[in-house]
């Protein structure tokens, strides 16, 4: 799913957490890639503490500061994740009660394992935490240290070095010390051996595209073979304008490109989309003809004024307010994104232009949105449907019974919209 973000959530943003320790109140910045708040109470925690006891004080609202073995924290935030899936969400009266019972449970869930927090700073930091009494911990930096070139590290037994992955995530370390989630730092784990990896993809003919932390990975493969084999419009390819709209990793202006368009114009708002897509456009080798912009949907002075033969969209697909980053790619509020597009595609078309909207029917199947709502927008907007290709998702939720929305996940249907301008309709007739 592309992704055209609103704002970078959850940077660092200069609050601090307190706690006391060893008999001394220290401090620490706070960061969270959810938005989450920093926590009001800190207690300091290692091998010693019981999950039991752990679970207990996180639902309970007191964040746990680990000092002991990072094996032995891993173990402990899967321990407090069984705990908080023992109760799984309620069924509601209604696929839209269902839906927003489900991610109530998804965020008590979040809220809870964010409670496990570690440490993260940079050698040479004037406030780098000591040791605690865990044996094989990391102390106070040296004065050789402070003189080498600063990364981030976690300051725990066992650690894995994350220098690397955060750099890549939160930018230039800070000579500072920071707490972060415990979750959410194995994200950006995660997120760095995605991008070291990356996802092979087919309409690529197999290339990788190497997502970053916060901009969504194209692992839903259908949707980029409906813009693999979608008919393009009228014309010779290579003299062919296209928009991709919220380009996020830039997979579909590839594809556009590798299919012959002879110029591709994408845009996003945020900075790691911009930085992702720029770098898979390298890397696809289609920089001479892909151009990405910062653009708040459709390109503005400075980049492309003109009309485009081709606009591709993939807005977010469901109409619910995003928590992190990455729920940016799946949620759109009040459906803004959507109607943004639509709305201002006309006047953005060439004369026979066409718009490609790629759109998941699961939020009709969830009650969220109506297909006649859809329909009206896309009317309102001075535009018709030309026609629609249909693909069914591949995903394993869609298979799995044990999830709260099997019933509209396996329902699901992804869809381009293709979309041309409606015909003007002449003055009103005289009426004599």
């Amino acid at each position: 799913m592309n992704e055209q973000e609103t704002a970078e959530v959850g940077q660092g943003t200069g609050e601090r957490v307190h706690w006391s320790e060893d008999g001394a109140e220290r401090s620490a910045l706070w960061r969270s890639e959810s938005g989450a708040r920093p926590p009001g109470k800190v207690t300091v925690a290692d091998d010693r503490m019981t999950a039991d006891a752990a679970y207990k004080l996180a639902c309970e609202g007191t964040a746990l500061l680990w000092r002991g073995d990072y094996h032995g924290a891993r173990q402990l935030l899967a321990a407090l994740a069984r705990r908080v899936d023992r109760k799984p969400p309620k069924q509601g009266a209604t696929p839209s009660e269902s839906f927003h019972l489900y991610r109530q449970a998804r965020s008590r869930r979040a809220r809870v394992l964010g409670m496990l927090l570690v440490p993260l700073h940079a050698p040479g930091a004037p406030d780098a935490p000591s040791a605690a009494g865990t044996p094989g911990a990391t102390g106070a930096t040296s004065e050789s240290a402070r003189d080498e070139h600063r990364a981030y590290a976690v300051p725990l037994r066992r650690a894995p070095d994350v220098a690397q992955a955060c750099e890549e995530a939160y930018g230039p370390p800070v000579a500072e010390l920071t707490l972060v989630p415990l979750r959410e730092l194995q994200g950006v784990l995660g997120a760095h051996e995605w991008r070291r990896k990356g996802v092979p993809v087919e309409a690529l003919g197999g290339d990788r595209v190497h997502p970053r932390h916060g901009v969504f990975s194209p692992v839903r493969g259908e949707y980029v073979e409906l813009v693999a084999r979608a008919p393009l419009p009228p014309g010779e390819p290579g003299s062919l304008v296209a928009f991709d709209i919220g380009t996020g990793t830039g997979v579909l202006a590839a594809v556009l490109a590798r299919r012959g368009i002879g110029r591709v114009i994408a845009t996003d708002l945020g900075e790691r989309a911009l930085e992702c897509a720029r770098e898979n456009v390298r890397g696809l080798g289609v920089r001479e003809t892909v151009e990405v912009v910062r653009a708040d949907l459709f390109p503005g002075p400075g980049a492309y004024t003109g009309r485009a033969d081709l606009a591709v969209c993939n807005p977010p697909w469901l109409p619910a307010k995003p928590t992190s980053v990455l729920e940016q790619a799946v949620y759109d509020p009040g459906s803004r994104m959507l109607r943004g597009f639509l709305d201002g595609l006309a006047a953005r078309l060439a004369p026979r232009g066409e718009g490609w909207l790629i759109l998941s029917d699961l939020a009709e199947h969830l009650g969220l949105r109506s297909r006649d709502e859809l329909l009206s927008w896309i009317g309102n907007a001075g535009l018709r449907v030309t026609d629609r290709l249909d693909v069914r998702p591949g995903h394993p939720r869609a298979g799995d019974r044990s999830d709260p929305l099997h019933a509209a996940r396996a329902a699901e249907t992804t869809s381009l919209w293709r979309l041309s301008s409606a015909p003007d309709p002449g003055p009103e007739p005289t009426v004599g």
